[in-house]
C-alpha cells in the first residue's frame, strides 16, 4: 500500500519543519514547497537522504493551478507567507500578495488536486485587542496589514470551500514558540531576541514592565493541531490553538537568567493573549503537551542556533519600530 502524500507550503520555516517532521514520523510522503525567504534548508537537514521527502525551492506566487507537486496529495498544510508586524506596516501591497493572493494561488491548486483537505494557517492577531480567554466567534479586528493580509487569506480559503466544495479547516495560531523558531533583519519574536542577547552577555529589553502575558505553545503541539484538523471529518471550521496558559514575559526571563532593560510598550498589542482551547479539545481532542518551562529548556539546550540572529538594544529597537508608533499609535 502505497503511502499517503502531503504538501506544505512554508515547510522549510518555523512550524512548517516541525509539521514535516510529524508527517514524515506518521508515515506520509511530503513535498515542501518553500521559497526560502523565511525559511531555510538547515531545518530540514535532518532528513536530508530521506526519499519520502522531496523539495520544492519555489514562490507559492508562481504555482499554476495544474502543478505536479500537488497530484495525488491527500492533505495540504499551508504555512508559506510573510510575518512580522514593521515590515507590514512599511510593505502593505506585498504582504497583501503574498499571503492573500499567495493563498489563492495555493487553494487553485489543491482544489484541481482534489486534496481530502487543505488546513490553513491562521493568525490569532486578526483577533486585535480581544477580550480573553478569547473564542473562535470573537470579533474580527485587525491592528496592522500583517494581521489584515493573514484574515484575508483565511476568509479566501473558506469562500473556496463554500463556493467550489474544497474542504477546508483552519488553525488559528496564538504565539508559537520552539527550535527553529524564525530570526529575521525585522524586530520581532521575542525568543530570537532574548536568546542572541544572552549569547552576547547583554539585558534583555523588555517591553512595558514585562507583565504582559503571552500564550505561548509549542511548535510540535501546533503541528499535532494541524494533522488532527486534517484527519478529522470535520469541515469549514476555525480552531484556536494555544496552550490556555499566558505566561508573563517576566516569566521567560527568570527562566534565562539574566540583566533587564525595559523598553516602551507598543501600540497595537494586547496585554494578554488567552486561547480559549475548548473547541479543538472537544471537537478533535487535540491537548497541548509540552509545558512552558520543557519548551523554553529545549530551545536553551540549542541556544547556539541564535548566535547569528539580529543583536537589538533600546537604541536600535527604537529605529526598528518608529513606524509602529508613528501608525499604531494614531489608532488611539
Amino acid at each position: 500500500m502505497s503511502k499517503p502524500i502531503a504538501v506544505v507550503t512554508g515547510g522549510a520555516g518555523f512550524i512548517g519543519s516541525h509539521m514535516v517532521d510529524l508527517l514524515l514520523d506518521r508515515g506520509y510522503r511530503v513535498r515542501v514547497v518553500d521559497n526560502l525567504s523565511g525559511g531555510r534548508r538547515d531545518n530540514l537537514a535532518h532528513h536530508a537522504g530521506n526519499p519520502d521527502l522531496e523539495c520544492r525551492w519555489a514562490d507559492i506566487r508562481g504555482l499554476e493551478h495544474d502543478d505536479a507537486i500537488f497530484s495525488g496529495a491527500r492533505y495540504v498544510f499551508h504555512f508559506a507567507g510573510i510575518g512580522d508586524i514593521v515590515p507590514s506596516i512599511e510593505r502593505p501591497v506585498e504582504y497583501m500578495d503574498v499571503n492573500v493572493q499567495g493563498t489563492v494561488r495555493v487553494l487553485e491548486c489543491a482544489r484541481h488536486a482534489g486534496v481530502a483537505k487543505l488546513v490553513y494557517a491562521a493568525s490569532s492577531s486578526c483577533y486585535g485587542l480581544a477580550d480573553t480567554p478569547t473564542r473562535e466567534d470573537h470579533p474580527i479586528a485587525p491592528q496592522y496589514p500583517y494581521a489584515l493580509s493573514k484574515y484575508q487569506g483565511e476568509q479566501a480559503a473558506f469562500h473556496w470551500h463554500k463556493v467550489y466544495g474544497l474542504p477546508v479547516n483552519a488553525i488559528c495560531i496564538f504565539n508559537a514558540y520552539g527550535t527553529r523558531v524564525r530570526t529575521t533583519g525585522a524586530y520581532g519574536a521575542v525568543f530570537g531576541v532574548f536568546f542572541r542577547q544572552k549569547l552576547a552577555g547583554k539585558p534583555f529589553t523588555v517591553v512595558g514592565d514585562g507583565t504582559q502575558r503571552r500564550d505561548f505553545i509549542y511548535a510540535s503541539d501546533v503541528a499535532r493541531a494541524f494533522l488532527a484538523a486534517a484527519e478529522t471529518d470535520i469541515v469549514g471550521e476555525r480552531f484556536n490553538v494555544g496552550a490556555g496558559d499566558p505566561q508573563p514575559v517576566n516569566r521567560l526571563v527568570a527562566l534565562l537568567g539574566g540583566e533587564v532593560v525595559y523598553v516602551p510598550k507598543r501600540p497595537g498589542e494586547p496585554d494578554c493573549t488567552h486561547a480559549d482551547i475548548t473547541k479543538i479539545r472537544t471537537r478533535l481532542g487535540w491537548e497541548p503537551t509540552v509545558p512552558f518551562e520543557e519548551g523554553v529548556a529545549r530551545m536553551a539546550a540549542r541556544i547556539e542556533d541564535w548566535k547569528d540572529a539580529p543583536l537589538w538594544d533600546p537604541a536600535s529597537i527604537a529605529v526598528a519600530t518608529k513606524t509602529w508608533f508613528e501608525h499604531l499609535g494614531r489608532q488611539g
